[in-house]
């Protein structure tokens, strides 16, 4: 029996989100045969428990996103060393400065590169060169003391291989745990404009997530309803877009970001498409999911979309392509989209498949 720890992730139970998604999905089909451990942030301390199922919990002091995610990984791994892990589970490079130990401790290391993070920096041009330098920094010491290096998306295979010399595992990301739910009563309550059509979108308040594209293309289109679902006050640029909009335009309904999944399914499973507007994601967990609730797809269009949706969606660059996009759907067509995508997230995506990925690491 193995004992394998994860860090990176917020831990368990799992709220939504893409790496604390991914830990429970492992945990579920690993822990039978190995023994976990698990790292909990500090903002999941308010009811600790010492175990989740047959899974030993760890909590830290520290928080796991935000600056604290440095101290947070560095403790929780060096805790992970001395504490019989056989193999480490890092997802993100907030870890990294505890990795070179790892010459002392032998431990089997499976890095989740989750994307190439430097790129997503943005602000003013001596912050933004700082800050790129250190994630590019965070990234070499990961991928130089990783044993196995994991990526969620093949756009990032020859970059890895380029930079490390090191042949990536492919592990993308589960859908077969989102459900199709119907509106209720409570909910119509609560958004009234969930009565009418519309269409979905949901996305990080962060500028390469391109959300001010949609909004721009909306404004557009009164004849269509959007809501788009975010966490509007995590950034600036999430907060500017909110106060220019939000019950400004009487199709567009700006939502603050939904953790209960229950919830987002019976808003995003109503919808008529879903509008995936991420431009430097890898495969994107939420648009794996909208596929695998059998929505049409409009996507932006860079390489790691085209490669998660086979090609097979439809595709914008800007706002006026989006807007002409939209009004030229038909019904047929919109259908057409929607077998075409549930059909290639049931082939791809599901969990079974990714934590097998993550099983032919352990060494």
């Amino acid at each position: 029996m193995r004992k394998i720890a994860i860090v990176g992730a917020n831990g368990l139970p799992a709220k939504y989100g893409g790496f604390e998604t991914l830990t429970k999905y492992l945990v579920k089909y690993l822990s039978n045969e190995n023994e976990f451990i698990v790292y909990c942030s500090r903002s999941n301390r308010e009811n600790p428990k010492p175990k989740y199922k047959n899974v030993k919990l760890v909590y830290s002091p520290f928080n796991a996103n935000g600056i604290e995610s440095l101290l947070f990984d560095f403790s929780t791994i060096i805790h992970a060393f001395f504490n019989g892990a056989t193999d480490i589970i890092l997802l993100g490079a907030s870890g990294a400065f505890a990795l070179p130990f790892n010459i002392f401790f032998k431990k089997n290391i499976i890095y989740n590169i989750g994307g190439i993070e430097w790129k997503k920096v943005v602000g003013s041009k001596f912050t933004t060169s700082i800050e790129r330098k250190f994630k590019k920094l965070l990234e070499r010491i990961c991928a130089r003391f990783s044993n196995h290096i994991i990526i969620d998306n093949m756009f990032f295979y020859n970059y890895v291989l380029d930079n490390y010399n090191k042949n990536p595992t492919l592990a993308e990301y589960g859908g077969d745990h989102n459900f199709k739910k119907n509106i209720n009563n409570d909910l119509l309550k609560k958004f009234p404009f969930l009565k009418e059509e519309y269409d979905f979108s949901m996305a990080r308040a962060k500028e390469d997530m391109k959300i001010h594209l949609v909004i721009e293309a909306y404004k557009q289109l009164t004849d269509r309803n959007i809501i788009i679902v975010s966490n509007w006050n995590s950034s600036e640029y999430g907060r500017n877009l909110y106060s220019k909009n939000y019950n400004k335009f009487s199709n567009i309904y700006l939502v603050n970001a939904i953790y209960d999944l229950t919830i987002l399914n019976s808003i995003r499973s109503n919808a008529s498409l879903y509008i995936h507007s991420h431009s430097l994601c890898g495969t994107a967990p939420s648009l794996v999911e909208a596929m695998y609730l059998g929505l049409p797809i409009i996507s932006i269009d860079v390489p790691q979309n085209r490669l998660t949706t086979e090609n097979g969606a439809f595709y914008f660059n800007n706002s006026d392509s989006l807007t002409k996009l939209l009004s030229a759907m038909v019904e047929k067509k919109l259908k057409e989209n929607s077998v075409k995508m549930l059909e290639i997230a049931k082939n791809r995506y599901s969990w079974k498949k990714i934590v097998l990925s993550y099983e032919n690491c352990f060494s």
